[in-house]
């Protein structure tokens, strides 16, 4: 009885270490992600314009950064919540309300990216700044959405 007791426990804390890489690999790809956000928009610190020569291959690095976020979001921790694998109950009705949500604004990323990752993105430019606004908005909305979850896995 006592060891399967400490084996639970293992597995239990085994599990939301789990969770913790997991989350900690996530905000590591969305920091890395808004930074870039950040220098295509040409907001300070960062001075690129959006007409510069550069802007398509930023924005197609961009991207493929946000891609990255994306899936580390998704496939590594809202899988592992949606499948069971995280067995808390508040944990679990706070993912019920929260990963329909996110999912809103995955599409409004992988439209964004599916339309400006791609080698010819100089003709999309005059489209580019309502696009990343939209995105924006989608990326600042999925951004509280995550931090709600990630409290709720705390």
């Amino acid at each position: 009885m006592i060891d399967t007791t400490i084996s639970n426990e293992a597995a239990t804390t085994e599990r939301r270490g789990l969770s913790k890489s997991l989350t900690e690999k996530m905000v590591d790809e969305r920091g890395k992600m808004l930074v870039l956000f950040c220098r295509v928009a040409g907001l300070e610190p960062f001075t690129t314009p959006l007409d510069s020569a550069d802007t398509p291959k930023m924005v197609q690095e961009f991207c493929q950064i946000m891609v990255d976020y994306i899936a580390a979001g998704h496939f590594l921790l809202y899988e592992r919540i949606i499948s069971g694998q995280e067995r808390r109950k508040s944990l679990a009705n706070v993912a019920e309300k929260i990963l329909p949500k996110i999912s809103v604004t995955t599409e409004i990323a992988l439209e964004f990216n599916d339309k400006y990752d791609t080698e010819s993105t100089e003709s999309l430019l005059s489209e580019l700044e309502k696009d990343l606004s939209t995105l924006g908005e989608a990326l600042a909305n999925r951004i509280e959405l995550e931090d709600q979850l990630i409290r709720a896995l705390a």
